[in-house]
C-alpha cells in the first residue's frame, strides 16, 4: 500500500477521535453512539470516494475537480445533518 493511501485511510478515524477526546474535558461536545456512527459513515464514504477519484481518474485536473465535488458534497451533506442549512 502507497504511504498517501494508509495516510487517507487512517484519517476518518483520526477526525473522529477529535470530539471523542474533546468530550472528556468539555460538556459543550455532546456526540452519542448514532452521531459517531453517522460521522464515520460519512468519513468513510468521502475517503472511499477520493481514493476512486485518484485511483481511476487520469490527469491532475480531473482529480482535483473529482475530489473538490466530492468535498463539496460532503460539506453540504454534514452542514445539513448538524444545523439543517437547507431548510
Amino acid at each position: 500500500m502507497k504511504p498517501w493511501r494508509l495516510v487517507l485511510w487512517l484519517m476518518p478515524f483520526a477526525l473522529l477521535a477529535i470530539p471523542a477526546i474533546v468530550m472528556q474535558f468539555t460538556a459543550e461536545v455532546a456526540w452519542g453512539p448514532e452521531d459517531f456512527l453517522v460521522m464515520g459513515f460519512l468519513l468513510l464514504a468521502l475517503t472511499a470516494l477520493i481514493d476512486v477519484i485518484v485511483s481511476r481518474l487520469a490527469g491532475r485536473r480531473a482529480r482535483l475537480i473529482g475530489i473538490a465535488i466530492v468535498l463539496v458534497v460532503f460539506l453540504l451533506v454534514w452542514a445539513e445533518l448538524a444545523v439543517g442549512i437547507l431548510h
